[in-house]
């Protein structure tokens, strides 16, 4: 089957400068991602991904990460998990 559908959609540059020059390091053709995308929307029966406002909670942790506070530094994965624990 020939490829004869077009897509025209309109993008802040930078955005499409950025996007284009990971695809191009991924060896992906910018019409080749548009393809694969709208091939997880079918496969999904939706979007491949959640699309949600984060909760407040989730917010204030964003904000906190951002601000370098409330952060927890473990020397390994499971020292990490145990700090975490130990802060419930």
């Amino acid at each position: 089957m020939g490829k004869t559908a077009q897509i025209r959609a309109r993008t802040d540059p930078a955005v499409k400068e950025q996007a284009e020059a990971v695809l191009a390091e991924l060896g992906i053709t910018p019409s080749a991602a548009i393809t694969m995308f709208y091939k997880q929307i079918i496969h999904h029966g939706g979007l491949p991904f959640a699309v949600a406002l984060p909760n407040e909670t989730t917010r204030r942790a964003i904000e906190d990460a951002r601000a370098g506070r409330r952060l927890v530094e473990g020397e390994s994965v499971a020292d990490l998990l145990g700090r975490l624990d130990d802060d419930e």
